[in-house]
């Protein structure tokens, strides 16, 4: 059985999963909060294989719960909204194993459940079907691939390092780099660093 805990401020989607939830087989949730604060005390006593995280909740966030959490976290899955993408990054770079929708279908969630308390991440296949429109109604085409210098500087801005810290790693001139952000904005069709992370994602270069 894959125990999960589920943190969101709003008692009608933690309702609502759980209840989804029930209906698989080897799927439970053990644990229950309604912020980051009250997570941490859920998380210590209880023994959870997945942790089920909304982005945005008052008080204390689930991006504040995976900065300050005071400790290692069960694999982490991101609730979230297409609106929260900067969020989204900043959560990948703390560590989260993925992140769904909260309009995410009962099959998609349960494979992505299991896919992430199997070791494995959760980013490409929680691209609902929403997202994917986005992405296509922009300009980039799989075939419009970005060069090997390119490739290694989304992954840098993936993992949430500003131009000047790309530079320094990479011992160019923080000018540079600026040119290969713009380049790779430019040939994945979007119109800021966030979304290139994404889209890269999706198009498996990162």
């Amino acid at each position: 059985m894959i125990r999960v805990a589920l943190v969101d401020d709003q008692t009608l989607v933690r309702s609502g999963i759980r209840g989804l939830l029930d209906l698989t087989e080897d799927i439970r949730v053990v644990a229950e909060a309604a912020d980051g604060i009250e997570a941490r005390r859920v998380l210590a006593q209880a023994s959870v294989d997945v942790l089920l995280l909304d982005v945005r909740m008052p008080g204390s966030s689930g991006i504040d719960l995976l900065r300050d959490s005071g400790g290692p976290l069960p694999p982490t899955i991101m609730l979230t909204t297409f609106d929260d993408e900067d969020a989204l990054l900043e959560a990948m770079r703390l560590g989260a194993r993925g992140f769904v929708l909260k309009d995410i279908s009962l099959e998609r969630l349960a494979e992505g459940i299991r896919a992430v308390a199997g070791g494995a991440t959760l980013f490409r296949p929680a691209l609902t079907e929403r997202i994917r429109e986005s992405f296509e109604r922009s300009h980039a085409a799989p075939g419009n691939v970005l060069t090997e210098r390119e490739t290694e500087v989304l992954a840098l801005v993936a993992a949430g390092l500003s131009n000047g810290e790309i530079a320094a790693h990479l011992g160019a001139s923080e000018g540079t780099v600026k040119n290969h952000v713009s380049s790779i904005l430019s040939k994945l069709g979007v119109r800021d660093r966030v979304r290139a992370v994404l889209r890269g994602i999706e198009l498996a270069l990162i």
